[in-house]
């Protein structure tokens, strides 16, 4: 028994330290949205701008991530395990020309890490003026991919079944009550929507998916969607004062529209428009809040399909609570891809 107990222990240990996939790891390190940058002094300030860079759309200045910053010298194994890592290598000696990698579940797991080699401090500068904002928007879809993981795990069978029967699917987690499912008409046009809530805690987040019929490619844009947002939120959601609706913020931070494709973790390879700004309620008190919204063509259907969430949580800091919500939106299935 003594040596089947030692040879299930080296069994261990030899899974452990290999390069394999099924090695043991270590449980990553740190909060959501915090980034490790390892580097020498002269690329400390402009890595930690860009990583540390506002994000947009909230209605408080918050980080795109929280950054903390180490020398090569003091990167040690205690830090390895941190759940995103930058790594910055210049040195002449080692290197010729500049080389990005990109790593998963290095050190530990889950973790992303990616690692820039450069001959000098100027090839490296210009490297990162070119491409730091993309390497910062890898490391926000990994931390929504693994946010996406998570939310497979429970979700609200009965707002997915009524999703369903329209024909795509979602993601939306069990916390969520479901408080709508129903059929606006307008104009000789049908939109169907479902609204769903979490109202549990301090922060109110809510999540609303609605279809309507594809007429053309125009209703992919930045207009057009807010323009339909306007319409179909306007019409469902009000305050306490008798004639409020919610509308969207023009003036401080207009709202944006960008192309986005699936996360890894996704169905699918498609492609989708991502829109972010703010809601604020009209003719009424003064509430208002972040959304994001991402909205897809159904081709089987001939349908635009969008589905948005929006938090109310005066006072309080959202990046956190905006972007869990916003990998929900990612699990958006059409038809053809179930």
């Amino acid at each position: 028994m003594k040596k089947i107990a030692i040879v299930s222990i080296l069994a261990l240990m030899l899974c452990a330290c290999s390069g394999h996939s099924d090695r043991l790891l270590t449980s990553a390190t740190g909060s959501i949205y915090e980034c490790l940058i390892v580097g020498d002094a002269a690329v400390k300030t402009p890595v930690c701008e860009t990583m540390g860079a506002d994000m947009y759309g909230l209605p408080q200045m918050e980080p795109y991530f929280t950054t903390m910053f180490v020398p090569t010298s003091q990167f040690d194994d205690l830090l390895k395990s941190t759940r995103n890592i930058l790594i910055v290598d210049v040195n002449p000696q080692k290197y010729t020309h500049i080389k990005a990698t990109k790593a998963r579940d290095v050190w530990s797991q889950p973790q992303a890490m990616l690692r820039i080699q450069a001959p000098s401090d100027e090839e490296f500068l210009a490297y990162w003026q070119a491409n730091g904002e993309k390497i910062r928007e890898w490391f926000v879809q990994e931390e929504l991919a693994r946010q996406l993981r998570f939310y497979r795990a429970s979700t609200n069978k009965e707002a997915r079944a009524k999703l369903n029967k329209q024909g795509y699917d979602l993601l939306i987690p069990e916390d969520f009550m479901l408080i709508m499912d129903t059929t606006l008409a307008r104009n000789d046009q049908r939109v169907n929507v479902l609204w769903c809530c979490n109202n549990k805690g301090p922060m109110r987040k809510d999540i609303l998916v609605y279809d309507f019929p594809y007429t053309a490619q125009e209703q992919f844009s930045n207009d057009s969607i807010i323009a339909k947002r306007n319409a179909v939120l306007g019409r469902l959601v009000s305050a306490q004062v008798e004639g409020s609706h919610m509308g969207t913020e023009y003036k401080h931070f207009p709202p944006v529209s960008r192309q986005v494709a699936a996360l890894r973790d996704s169905v699918g390879g498609f492609y989708g428009i991502e829109t972010r700004g703010l809601w604020k309620i009209e003719d009424g008190e003064a509430m208002g809040g972040p959304f994001v919204s991402l909205t897809r063509l159904d081709q089987v259907n001939g349908r635009v399909v969008t589905a948005e969430t929006f938090l109310y949580a005066p006072g309080q800091k959202k990046r956190n609570a905006l972007r869990q919500d916003e990998a929900i939106l990612y699990s958006l299935t059409m038809p053809n891809e179930r």
